[in-house]
């Protein structure tokens, strides 16, 4: 994509990166997911290059396992053009606890949140305005895969609106639509989240809404979520075109 407009300069980012990690344990050692090498480029840095191309100027990291390698990695290694504010969780928390526990830091509204395994190159301008012109309280980015086995999948209603997540399946995959890992939310439904229970923001908040309630927005560009030994490995042909310059 060329030049596109700094539609992110006055949204906050926050990446949830708390997870222990367990499936690539064995491949990454005492590496967070966060600074996995692919080829040789820490994943962490694909992630703040593509923010960036969107103006992006602040971001929120939430971390827990392995919190002290990458604040290190930060202290020697400033990213130029953007902030970076950390919070580390005093115990592993899930995706909601971990929101939950950066939401004082979080200074926007909408605010974006980006699993921190997971990279998708979609026009995040465009997710931003589709967002906007919905009316939803929070938008997931989704993505179209051709086998949503390991990820269960969105059904979605003709306006776009999601109506049901269904669970993977280890029988069941094929094409479909997946949540790719990135949302925009308002302060409402950052207001929601932090009344609710429950640590997972996918089956404890996202399961426990009204149907209806979430606007997704499918994007374009490849999709890769690191969390597995083989996609890890996969990982530097599908992110070469995406890297820092």
């Amino acid at each position: 994509m060329a030049d596109p407009a700094p539609c992110l300069k006055d949204i906050d980012i926050v990446i949830l990166a708390g997870g222990l990690g367990t499936r690539i344990k064995d491949t990454l050692g005492a590496t967070p997911k966060l600074l996995a090498p692919i080829d040789g480029t820490p994943f962490l840095e694909f992630v703040i290059n593509r923010l960036k191309l969107f103006g992006a100027r602040r971001l929120v990291l939430g971390l827990g396992h392995l919190a002290g390698a990458v604040e290190q990695y930060l202290a020697h290694h400033p990213p130029q053009g953007i902030s970076v504010a950390t919070s580390v969780e005093p115990e592993p928390l899930g995706t909601a606890g971990a929101l939950r526990h950066v939401a004082g830091l979080i200074e926007s509204d909408p605010v974006m949140i980006m699993n921190g395994d997971s990279f998708i190159a979609a026009d995040l301008c465009g997710f931003l305005e589709a967002h906007q012109q919905s009316g939803a309280v929070g938008s997931v980015l989704a993505a179209e895969i051709e086998d949503t086995q390991r990820f269960g999948c969105l059904k979605l209603s003709p306006q776009g609106r999601i109506y049901a997540f269904l669970e993977k399946d280890p029988n069941q995959g094929g094409a479909g639509v997946i949540n790719a890992g990135v949302y925009l939310f308002s302060s409402g439904m950052m207001d929601k989240i932090t009344a609710m229970n429950g640590p997972s923001l996918e089956r404890d908040v996202f399961e426990a809404m009204p149907p209806d309630t979430l606007n997704a927005v499918i994007g374009e560009g490849p999709f890769i979520d690191i969390g597995t030994p083989d996609d890890l490995a996969r990982a530097g042909d599908v992110l070469r075109p995406f890297r820092p310059a």
